[in-house]
């Protein structure tokens, strides 16, 4: 349950418990506060900012009651699709969420299309509900990667760079030193977060903050996920560094697009 994660460039070294504390004998996992941190950050930077925009605050609390279980169903789905060799000898486990397994792309799939049947029956903009729920998301995600960090998972190869993380590894049966890749992601995030909340008050165009997001995330995700070691891979193709790069080339394509349209309309 303890894991020792070490930085020695930075002169740190420490030994986690995975649990933060016990409910009834329940072990509580620090991964699973972090999550709900990352989500109640977000849903604060929503409220405050729909309130700037004049969108009625019960729009993000509907889409969080029903963003949530869609997102994790999701997450969970795109997990054991991407592992069912696995999972297809042992179908008690997909839903055994306790022992892991989730992903965050399916977790963006699932929340995007359940606020885009939420926005199209209240008649709201979805583009300009995302707009705000995107960087409330990058701010989760910047947060939530730290839930890893407590796990001692999605880490990178061994490396002998300044940041190297020094961890336990059971495959290799020893101490090693790899790539901190949930560091790497959640700084890349808190650059994102602060770039996409200064173009929102710059924006002319619903849309354009969400579009950015996915180029942004997809962008810093296609790397780092080529030094990540624990890779959903189809064959020899990453699923995740796949999906990120035809979220850069389309967002990004509709990005400009969009630009030089408003550009061309504003004369």
């Amino acid at each position: 349950m303890t894991n020792r994660i070490t930085f020695p460039n930075l002169g740190i070294d420490l030994t986690l418990n995975r649990a933060a504390f016990s409910v009834f004998g329940i072990n509580i996992y620090y991964y699973a506060l972090i999550i709900t941190a990352g989500i109640i950050l977000a849903y604060i930077y929503a409220l405050k900012e729909g309130k700037r925009q004049g969108i009625n605050p019960d729009v993000f609390s509907d889409l969080l009651i029903i963003g949530i279980p869609s997102a994790i169903i999701a997450a969970r789905t795109y997990y054991v699709a991407a592992s069912w060799d696995y999972y297809s000898k042992h179908i008690p486990e997909i839903f055994n969420l306790r022992a892991g397994g989730i992903a965050i792309y399916g977790a963006v799939f699932g929340g995007v299309i359940a606020a885009l049947i939420y926005c199209r029956v209240k008649k709201i903009s979805f583009f300009k509900v995302f707009d705000i729920c995107s960087v409330g998301l990058l701010m989760g995600q910047a947060l939530g990667r730290w839930g890893n960090f407590f796990n001692a998972e999605a880490y990178g190869y061994e490396t002998d760079s300044f940041l190297k993380m020094g961890i336990f590894s059971e495959e290799a049966g020893k101490f090693i030193y790899v790539h901190p890749t949930f560091l790497y992601e959640s700084l890349w995030d808190i650059a994102g977060v602060i770039i996409l909340a200064i173009l929102m008050r710059k924006k002319k165009k619903d849309g354009q903050i969400f579009m950015l997001y996915l180029f942004w995330y997809g962008l810093g995700r296609f790397f780092i996920e080529g030094l990540r070691s624990d890779s959903l891979m189809a064959g020899n193709i990453r699923i995740s560094q796949l999906v990120a790069a035809v979220s850069v080339i389309v967002c990004g394509t509709v990005s400009v697009v969009m630009y030089l349209k408003t550009r061309k309309e504003n004369g």
